[in-house]
């Protein structure tokens, strides 16, 4: 474990810009104490712009990396600093927090930002909340003012980037005036269109968007392609797994390999344990190894939930969807 230093050391460290800051100081920011925060803020005017957001990119780096660090209470004061890459930094740091104090504050950001990409920014993190209203995790009205404010920012912004990221974020919500704007979204020429689309479909956990997913499996652009993978596995597909085992055989780009990887062990099913054990065998990269190995023990959950659900469903019936399913696979352009 990194030792920590007095957090004025690691200030000063920040204020000098001739010298590059040490990665060893980036912890000392996770679970930050009151008072070193104090000392953090009082000097943040002074840090050079290029440094903030090198050091706010270092640190959302981390916190993909190690699930045990929280930046929370270092990025909250940010959200108001003047320069509008630090917003968007510091809302991609609290993603994944379920503060309810901080949709206010992404509802205002979203509504009254000067600038785009920072409206566009919080719509993608009011996302988590909508999840958490369908959830009935926080109040139905402020459920219901969340997904009010995104299908007026979904309908009519000038930006078509916020435009997107609110659709995006609504994928999760079950207001039936999201479904025409996903539709729309899905015919649309302009394929970025097309990709958030496949995204709010993955979240949306509505097989109403099979067909329309399954056939983008093979689309020749890339985004659109592993949207639809990803959208796939979301949706738990049981007719995408066929299709998925034979793109499997032949992608050989890295991220699109790991994308289908991960559907399949989200899906489940006939072959795909087989397949996994025998990529785990093939593989000669550790890093890559150590993601077979997670997916497999995603797939296990996977598996163990089929379980439970044996016993509240009808196992002829769900045979019956399960190869109708199949049915429908072969029928995809």
């Amino acid at each position: 474990m990194t030792q920590k230093v007095p957090f004025q050391t690691v200030v000063e460290a920040l204020l000098d810009d001739g010298t590059p800051f040490p990665a060893r100081f980036l912890h000392q920011f996770s679970d930050i104490a009151p008072t070193d925060l104090v000392l953090l803020l009082k000097a943040w005017p002074q840090i050079k712009t290029r440094r903030k957001n090198t050091l706010l990119e270092d640190l959302e780096e981390l916190a993909e990396a190690d699930t045990l660090t929280n930046f929370d209470e270092m990025a909250r004061p940010l959200l108001a600093d003047d320069d509008p890459q630090v917003r968007i930094r510091a809302i991609r740091l609290l993603w994944e927090s379920e503060d309810t104090k901080l949709i206010p504050i992404f509802l205002k950001m979203l509504n009254e930002d000067v600038d785009p990409e920072v409206r566009a920014a919080a719509a993608n993190a009011l996302g988590l909340f909508v999840y958490q209203g369908e959830l009935e995790k926080i109040p139905t009205n402020v459920h219901h003012k969340i997904e009010d404010d995104l299908l007026k920012a979904a309908t009519s912004a000038k930006e078509i980037l916020v435009r997107r990221r609110a659709l995006e974020s609504l994928g999760y919500s079950g207001r039936q005036e999201v479904i025409p704007l996903i539709e729309a979204a899905y015919h649309e020429k302009d394929l970025d269109w097309v990709v958030s689309a496949l995204f709010a479909m993955g979240r949306s956990s509505d097989e109403r968007w099979k067909k329309q997913v399954l056939s983008k499996l093979h689309d020749p652009d890339e985004d659109v392609r592993s949207e639809a993978v990803h959208a796939a596995g979301e949706l738990e597909l049981p007719s995408a797994r066929s299709i998925l085992l034979d793109l499997l055989e032949d992608e050989e780009d890295l991220e699109m390999r790991r994308e289908i990887i991960w559907a399949l062990s989200k899906i489940g099913g006939e072959g795909v344990r087989d397949r996994l054990d025998e990529l785990l065998e093939a593989e000669e990269d550790d890093e890559e190894a150590s993601f077979i190995e997670e997916a497999m023990d995603n797939l296990t959950f996977t598996e163990d939930m089929g379980l439970i659900d044996m016993f509240d469903l009808d196992p002829e019936a769900d045979l019956h969807e399960e190869e109708l399913d199949e049915e429908d696979g072969l029928d995809v352009d």
